[in-house]
């Protein structure tokens, strides 16, 4: 697997980022029994137009996964953590955010993700993220927040 960084454009790449992200989206919203998660309904042009960093995983040339984060001098947000459905337990999420974190330098970096969203709870808390707190973002829709270092 290879790791580089990427940017969303209105082609194919674009497109096969944005059928990864729906795929992936399509597994928590099956999890959390909710499919109001924003990144599932996004257009190739919403994708295109959001302001954050990228690094995509490749496996050859395939893309498996991505995450995408916004930035400050003081604090990173992963926005969004993608992976192929199909490339699953391959241990891809936890490249991306382990090379996220190195990147973040002594920054704290927040995320969130479903309640009800378990393998990625495990996840996020196996790389030390901590100071969960749960908030309900829409009517019935609950997410929960983690920060590290918590």
């Amino acid at each position: 697997m290879r790791i580089a960084d990427i940017a969303p454009d209105g082609g194919i790449f674009g497109r096969n980022l944005l059928a990864v992200q729906h795929a992936a989206y399509a597994v928590e919203a099956k999890i959390i029994e909710d499919d109001r998660i924003p990144p599932l309904h996004e257009t190739l042009e919403e994708l295109c137009a959001e302001r954050l960093t990228w690094l995509g995983a490749f496996d050859d040339d395939r893309l498996v996964g991505a995450v995408a984060w916004s930035e400050t001098a003081l604090m990173v947000d992963i926005d969004r953590l993608v992976v192929d459905p199909g490339a699953h337990r391959r241990g891809i999420g936890g490249a991306l955010v382990r090379e996220v974190m190195a990147r973040a330098g002594e920054r704290r970096i927040v995320v969130s993700t479903g309640r009800a969203n378990m393998p990625a709870r495990t996840l996020y808390e196996r790389f030390g993220f901590g100071g969960a707190e749960d908030v309900e973002v829409i009517p019935g829709l609950w997410i929960t927040r983690y920060a590290y270092p918590d």
